[in-house]
């Protein structure tokens, strides 16, 4: 009796299980459907538009700077541990209106940046100068900064790059910690 009831039991469970599994399962086979067809009409050129996309105006030349950079990278080659490396990028706005930097954000907190603040007129030149701390670094480090203005496009890179050789006063090996006498 007792095998009886735990053979009715089991196969209860295993049908609701394949029940569960075939919806779903369905479910997945919809998904996968959907994604072939788009993948079909990507490959045939026709791509749809998403529904939430908005539609984007060209820039009017006359509202934004552009920006021209002597150099949009710095190598400052190999340095020890600790040292602070600073850069200036100099550039000239070349568009037809103001250039405005509205934000400058470093990619981590080792690097500072500082900026023109006031717009900078056509024709006129502007700076963004890069302070790199290597202390608690080492290796090769390619810091960035990015810069976000009036111009097209809005956002726009510069990176210093190097080299941050360990320091020979700090010892990898760990400390053995409080010594009591």
């Amino acid at each position: 009796m007792k095998y009886s009831n735990l053979s009715v039991w089991l196969l209860g469970l295993t049908l609701i299980m394949a029940v569960a599994c075939s919806e779903k399962g369905s479910g997945d086979n919809d998904k996968i459907q959907e994604l072939e067809q788009k993948i079909s009409q990507l490959e045939q050129n026709q791509v749809v538009t998403p529904s939430s996309a908005q539609n984007v105006q060209p820039a009017d030349p006359a509202t934004v700077g552009a920006f021209a950079f002597e150099d949009e990278i710095f190598d400052f080659g190999a340095i020890n541990e600790g040292e602070v490396v600073e850069h200036i990028f100099k550039f000239k706005n070349e568009g037809q209106a103001p250039l405005i930097i509205s934000n400058i954000q470093a990619s981590c907190g080792c690097t500072s940046p500082e900026w023109s603040k006031t717009p900078v007129k056509p024709g006129d030149e502007g700076f963004v100068k890069v302070v790199f701390n290597s202390r608690g670094k080492s290796g090769v480090q390619s810091p960035t900064v990015t810069i976000q203005a009036n111009t097209n496009p809005s956002v726009s890179r510069l990176r210093l790059k190097g080299e941050v050789n360990r320091s020979t006063g700090t010892s990898t090996a760990p400390s053995a910690g409080p010594v009591k006498r």
